[in-house]
């Protein structure tokens, strides 16, 4: 069988953990024992360091895979499939309150450029966070480093790991995101038009 390439918009640890671990699952599932290398390339988002709504951080993970396939085009790189990462907060008012949600989004595309969102769920932040983040423009990475007292968080458990005590860390909501932007390629069937009976 061969080996199916997989390029991600992103040289870091939390992200392409994620991505094999959604593919090993993916793998699993589907039988045959499929071979899956991953390739980590840093390409830029288009958006700004905290995209702050579910549109721009949909754009971010977008903008990523779809770089990542021109540049396959213009080297002629054996990339199967195109892996755009994103996260960010979605700003929302709810009875008069801002609420603010971290949310993490993947982008996957293919040879031909057909792609697929998927989305790891949200996470309500703090709103002290919330404030530094939204109303100050302090990047969330620094942020959350100052408000939870460590050092490098981005790249270790993450904003979720923080908030969930570890229950779900920032690769494990990138691998819902995954598994759920590759239902499409996966389980294509179900996604194929369904034709209807028209009546005479």
């Amino acid at each position: 069988m061969d080996k199916i390439i997989i390029a991600v918009g992103s040289t870091r640890r939390p992200k392409l953990n994620a991505v094999r671990e959604a593919l090993e699952a993916i793998g699993a599932a589907r039988g045959g024992n499929p071979q899956f290398e991953v390739v980590g390339i840093e390409v830029p988002s288009g958006v700004s360091h905290t995209p702050l709504s579910r549109a721009a951080i949909m754009m971010g993970a977008r903008q990523r895979a779809e770089a990542l396939l021109r540049l396959a085009r213009e080297k002629n790189e054996p990339w199967n499939y195109f892996a755009g990462l994103e996260g960010g907060l979605d700003v929302v008012e709810q009875n008069g309150a801002r609420l603010v949600f971290l949310q993490n989004w993947a982008y996957i595309a293919d040879n031909s450029g057909r792609g697929s969102f998927g989305q790891s769920g949200s996470i309500l932040i703090p709103e002290a966070l919330a404030h530094r983040v939204v109303d100050d423009g302090v990047e969330l990475a620094q942020a959350i480093d100052e408000y939870a007292g460590g050092h490098g968080i981005r790249d270790a458990q993450g904003a979720w790991g923080v908030f969930t005590r570890n229950l779900i860390t920032r690769q494990d909501a990138f691998r819902v995101a995954i598994i759920n932007a590759f239902a499409p390629f996966f389980n294509r069937e179900i996604y194929l038009p369904q034709k209807t009976n028209a009546r005479a």
